[in-house]
Order: C-alpha cells, then structure tokens, then sequence
C-alpha cells in the first residue's frame, strides 16, 4: 500500500512524502527492540490542529510502555533513519491493487531504521481512522481508546508471537461472544438504511444496544465505561465510490476490539453497519 503523510487542520491538507510500501508483519526481534526504543509523536504543521491538541493530551495521559516525545512534521524524516526510535503518526493509505484509488488515514506505530524512508518504516500496528477527506471530528475524539488499544495489541502478539502469522482479527473476532453482555452504541448515520431505526435492528440484533450521538460515545470512552462497547465505522461517508467500509466494535473502557471486518461500499452493501454485521455479532 502506499503512505502519504498527512496534516490534520479542519480538514486533512496532503504533504508531499509518497512511496510504495507493502504490507508488513512485524517480526519477534521488531517487538522487543520496541520497548527499548524512544517513541516521538509526529505532530502536524499547523497551530491550530485538533489532532496535535488531543494526541498530546492523550499520550500524556494514556501511554505507558516507552518513553516519549513529541516532534515536529519538518523534524520526521531525519529521525526515522534511527533504529532506536519508534513513532507514533497518522498518514493517507491507498491500497496498491485497489483500482478505486480511495484513501483512508490511518494511525501508524512503527520502527525507525537505516536506509528506510518515511514511506519504508516497519509498521507494528496500524488503525483506520477515517476515509481522507471526511470531517476529522467523526474520529479525532477517539484517538485516546485507540492508542490504548495499540499498547494492548503490541503486549499481546509480543508475548503470543504465534499470533502475528495469524488473521489478527480473526482472533479478535473471537471476542464478539464477550461482546454480548455489553451495551452497544451506535450513530444514526453510520448504519445501513436496514438496520437505521431501532426496530430494525432489534429483528436481528438480541442484546443491548442504543442508537446515540458522537458525544455520548466520548463521554463513555472518557469515562472508562466498561459497561459500553461502540462501533467505529470508517467509509466515505456520502461521497459515491466504491471504497472499503472498515467496521470495528470497541470496548470504550477495556479497549478491546470486539468485531473487526470490512466490506466493499456498492449497491447492495452501502456504506456503514449492515445488517449482516449485527447478526455476526449476535451469534
């Protein structure tokens, strides 16, 4: 896939840092040079970023398994060449085989090293976190719950290396039974036109659920409530192209992904939660 580094304002504006980059599966070494590594935290360009306003929050409050720093976007480039550093950034993913061109910004983790552009760094972990070009306030509060779950997911392939030559997700697909005696939320407009009123999800849907608002998940996520599991929908949002739909549950005090899947937007799969997806998670 390739990667673009990316600055967040009030929308996402394009740096012009692209290269191919495959897919990588970080190795058992990767994992342990990890925790001895300093992490820098790329922050963007601009003053008035929402995201460098709620990643340094979040990192002061929330990362726990390096020490870290923050840097600047112009500063990047020059310390990635270190081995010694890991860095936490968001950039553009495009998937090199996907004839769509879509674009999605992802939350990278990964290692620095010798002779590695920006666009070569070994990724330990990456998240979605939106479709590039929707509004960055659909995900930037959930920055927090997504950087805990990443200090999980690294503890957890490091001490079952097993599981990284695995579908991942399939091992946290198997979580959904867990899944069933929580409160899930949902948005309005991230469900499909199927399931988009509450009687409608209750046909397919047997366990506790409610349809609410973006500041009633980031209440639930501030508050650690472990009681509430929601969804994180990632799509286009309106705009008609064929691109993926990312749908993931998480816990928003455990921070545990309880659902991971994705399906191509078309005619008979629009973009957001389907009904399909509900029933997964009620098996």
């Amino acid at each position: 896939m390739k990667k673009i580094l990316i600055s967040a304002i009030v929308c996402i504006q394009m740096i012009n840092l692209s290269a191919q980059k495959g897919e990588y599966l970080p190795t058992t070494a990767d994992l342990e040079k990890f925790f001895k590594t300093k992490t820098y935290v790329v922050l963007e360009e601009s003053p008035l970023s929402e995201y460098n306003f709620e990643i340094q929050n979040i990192m002061s409050r929330e990362w726990k398994i390096t020490d870290f720093e923050f840097i600047k976007n112009e500063d990047f480039a020059e310390k990635s060449k270190n081995e010694n550093y890991s860095f936490i950034y968001p950039s553009i993913v495009n998937f090199e085989r996907d004839r769509t061109e879509a674009r999605y910004v992802f939350l990278h983790l990964s290692l620095g090293g010798e002779n590695l552009t920006i666009d070569d760094l070994r990724d330990i972990v990456s998240v979605p976190l939106g479709y590039y070009g929707v509004d960055p306030d659909n995900y930037i509060y959930k920055l927090g719950i997504i950087i805990r779950f990443m200090q999980k997911h690294i503890k957890l392939i490091y001490n079952d290396p097993g599981l990284i030559d695995k579908n991942i997700f399939s091992h946290y697909n198997d979580n959904i039974r867990n899944a069933r005696d929580k409160l899930l939320y949902v948005v309005a407009d991230e469900l499909a036109k199927e399931v988009s009123t509450e009687a409608r999800i209750k046909k397919v849907y047997s366990n506790r659920f409610r349809i609410v608002t973006r500041e009633e998940i980031k209440q639930a996520i501030e508050e650690g409530n472990n009681d509430v599991i929601f969804l994180h929908k990632v799509g286009p949002e309106g705009k008609k192209i064929e691109a993926r739909c990312y749908k993931i549950i998480i816990g928003a005090g455990d921070a545990n992904f309880y659902y991971f899947d994705y399906h191509k937007i078309s005619d008979k799969k629009p973009d957001g939660f389907l009904e399909s997806d509900f029933a997964k998670l009620n098996k």
